[in-house]
């Protein structure tokens, strides 16, 4: 009997140390997102992008897909949905200058397999060239778009009015010549790369370096000055950072800016 309740004894201990070593978890968990969360609640958030015009020094502004400027650009034959699609949209536009693919919409998981699979159609035309106008999402999506985009030679372009943010210009790196309209916005800032949000950023800090690095990568393929990453790096994911004219040239995100 006194064996019997000795091992019961154990057994209690075991479960109280686990019982302690969850509620300590769920503590740390806890504190890391306060940490995280207070200063956000404290702060002043910037502007919406468009609300305030961008000035070297000034440019992060408040980061929601929603803020994309709506307003039709100045190129006629170029539609634009009255509501953001909630994944990409593939419209093609013929003008004097030949067929133009406009890419709109937040960028989903999966969505580089429908862009091929669009490219694919029987009765599809191949384009002269690519636009842009999406506020990013799936960054490992944006990649193989990018990628597809170069093999393929296409330049890519941004028209006035129309805006790309987040894993979007990671599309537009890929252009065999990267057209930006002074009109356009395109912005950086950090990415989460799928891991869970609800943990502290330290318990993936291998899932992160693991998406920084093929980012890196993929950057470094297409000929785009690192310094664009480390633009992002220094951003959180709720603003986003609008790059200046002089940093489009600069990092070779822009090969030729127009009016």
């Amino acid at each position: 009997m006194a064996a019997q309740g000795r091992r019961v004894s154990r057994a209690g201990r075991v479960l109280q140390a686990m019982l302690v070593l969850q509620i300590a978890l769920a503590g740390v968990i806890v504190f890391g997102d306060f940490q995280r969360l207070v200063p956000e609640m404290l702060r002043a958030d910037p502007p919406p992008p468009a609300a305030v015009p961008v000035r070297p020094g000034d440019q992060t502004r408040r980061y929601s897909p929603r803020d994309l400027p709506q307003d039709r650009p100045a190129s006629p034959g170029f539609p634009r949905s009255d509501t953001l699609p909630a994944r990409l949209q593939f419209t093609e536009v013929r003008d004097a200058g030949g067929l133009t693919l406009l890419l709109e919409g937040e960028i989903a998981p999966g969505d580089a397999t429908r862009f091929a699979q669009h490219l694919a159609q029987g009765d599809a035309v191949t384009p002269d060239r690519i636009a842009l106008h999406s506020p990013g999402g799936s960054v490992a999506d944006a990649l193989d778009i990018g990628r597809t985009i170069r093999a393929a030679g296409w330049p890519v372009a941004m028209q006035d009015g129309a805006a790309c943010f987040s894993a979007c210009p990671y599309i537009l790196a890929a252009g065999t010549e990267r057209i930006v309209s002074r009109g356009a916005l395109v912005g950086v800032h950090q990415h989460y790369f799928g891991e869970n949000t609800l943990l502290p950023a330290f318990l993936a800090v291998e899932s992160i370096q693991h998406g920084q690095a093929e980012v890196l990568d993929y950057l470094t393929e297409m000929g785009i000055d690192l310094r664009l990453a480390a633009r992002a790096m220094q951003t959180p994911p709720q603003d986003i950072y609008i790059l200046v004219e002089a940093e489009l040239t600069d990092f070779a995100l822009a090969t030729q800016m127009v009016d």
